[in-house]
């Protein structure tokens, strides 16, 4: 007669007691408890790698490549060839449609489309030499994002959070407002490899409007007790899961994610509750109490833009909201300024719908002592041609684009680099996008090559084996 046993699992952990006398899972039992003294709440604030001017980041990422001849970068030759014979066979130059004018103390030059940033002129640095890899919206928009375009990495806020931590461990260290589906999706602000709890907060979605962001607040239904207990019953089984398997960062993540959203209860719902604003606060920003706007004409690929800086207004005074309490980087996203025609109508609906917003969030930083330590960014992932597309649009162009920031340990009213005569390409000072994320980590006090995750048995970094920090621009 032959006795019947139960199959019972056999993890990788029950290897590791057993196998070479357990001498495997006491080199791993020492490892692990040294990761996690050192860990601790993988939120909670760290030491930079030296003094960074930085304490946050506000990236505003304007989707599609905006036309850095028609915005930042002035180029009167080209104004005077509209007409003549491009650089590409078969097309022909394309002077902007919009006027040039010196603001400021500092006389940067600065498109008529942005009345109110140029108010900011002696607050912002140009780049006007900025270079990327592809001139495709996907992959030059992941680059922006991650450093790469072929595979699946960290995203730069998540790099800053697992670089810094955050400085409010009830709210999450990142918050993306706004981010769009297509050209990579998750990636732009996911963890890849690094801890799940690194990737961001998602705030809305897509083109839809930020009307009221809220949390639903779960202790309106159940006490907090309650809920404590609940989530220490789930807990408990993710940890007994946990527990069959030396690693699973799918587990782990969602461990890290209930304890996260558990806090976030107590804060998140009163910082995205813009009601408390102040009228004068909300007209800085451009919004408005309908909240509705004026519709502008096609664009490219046929979309329709939104000129009113309502919704753009609501994003911004959100970022200055959680920035202030905390959180490490956030991201705004907006508008679709890929004019491949109807260049006039599209360069303007959405300038005029992040103009008076942008500037706001400025000013608004200014006012409260804010700015001088927060780094602030806006850039699209590519420039446009100086030629004409279809008579009224711009073609994609990596060789050159413009992008601005302020605050956070950057020259005010200065411009670094410089394209040739016409913008098509950056021919002095170049700046890589990976040299613009060592750059922005140094802001922050980290050193972007030493600042590593290993991983599948090598060392990652954002700027993988490239950047150079632009050192001209610091102050």
């Amino acid at each position: 007669m032959h006795t019947q046993f139960a199959p019972q699992r056999f993890s990788r952990r029950a290897m590791l007691r057993t196998a070479s006398c357990g001498f495997g899972w006491l080199a791993f039992a020492g490892i692990a408890q040294r990761e996690a003294l050192a860990a601790g709440n993988p939120l909670t604030a760290k030491a930079t790698h030296f003094p960074g001017r930085a304490k946050r980041v506000i990236f505003i990422s304007l989707r599609g490549g905006p036309s850095h001849v028609d915005t930042f970068d002035y180029k009167p030759k080209l104004n005077a060839s509209t007409g003549q014979p491009g650089m590409r066979p078969g097309t022909k130059l394309l002077g902007s449609k919009w006027n040039f004018s010196q603001h400021g103390q500092s006389g940067l030059w600065i498109s008529e489309l942005f009345p109110y940033v140029a108010q900011h002129a002696d607050d912002i640095c140009l780049i006007r030499s900025m270079q990327t890899d592809f001139p495709a919206h996907p992959q030059a928009f992941l680059q922006m994002h991650t450093g790469t375009t072929q595979f699946v990495r960290p995203s730069l806020g998540a790099w800053a959070v697992y670089g810094l931590g955050t400085q409010n461990e009830n709210l999450p260290g990142f918050v993306t407002i706004s981010p769009p589906s297509d050209v990579g999706g998750a990636q732009n602000y996911g963890s890849a490899f690094l801890p799940a709890i690194h990737q961001a907060t998602r705030i809305g979605s897509g083109q839809r409007p930020i009307a009221n962001a809220t949390v639903r607040n779960l202790a309106a239904k159940m006490p907090a007790g309650d809920q404590r207990r609940a989530l220490d019953l789930i807990q408990a089984m993710n940890r007994e899961s946990l527990a069959r398997d030396v690693v699973n960062p799918e587990v782990e993540g969602v461990i890290e994610s209930f304890e996260l959203a558990f806090k976030m209860q107590v804060q998140m719902p009163g910082v995205l509750d813009l009601s408390g604003e102040s009228a004068t606060t909300k007209a800085l920003y451009g919004i408005s109490e309908g909240g509705s706007g004026r519709r502008g004409g096609g664009g490219g690929g046929g979309a329709r833009f939104d000129s009113s800086p309502d919704d753009f207004g609501r994003k911004c005074l959100l970022a200055r909201r959680l920035s202030e309490a905390g959180v490490r980087f956030v991201e705004i996203a907006g508008g679709n300024w890929d004019q491949h025609f109807n260049l006039a109508t599209g360069h303007e609906a959405n300038a005029a719908a992040v103009d008076q917003p942008i500037a706001g969030l400025l000013t608004d930083l200014k006012q409260r002592g804010l700015l001088k330590d927060t780094l602030v960014v806006c850039t699209g992932e590519f420039g446009r041609t100086p030629h004409a597309q279809g008579g009224d649009g711009r073609d994609h162009n990596h060789k050159a684009f413009t992008l601005w920031m302020a605050g956070g340990g950057v020259k005010g009213g200065y411009s670094h680099g410089a394209t040739d005569e016409l913008g098509y390409e950056a021919v002095e000072n170049k700046v890589h996008v990976h040299d613009l994320h060592a750059t922005m980590l140094h802001l922050l006090g980290l050193d972007h090559e030493r600042l590593t995750y290993r991983y599948a048995g090598r060392d990652f970094r954002l700027t993988d084996v490239h950047g150079n920090v632009v050192k001209q621009i610091l102050l």
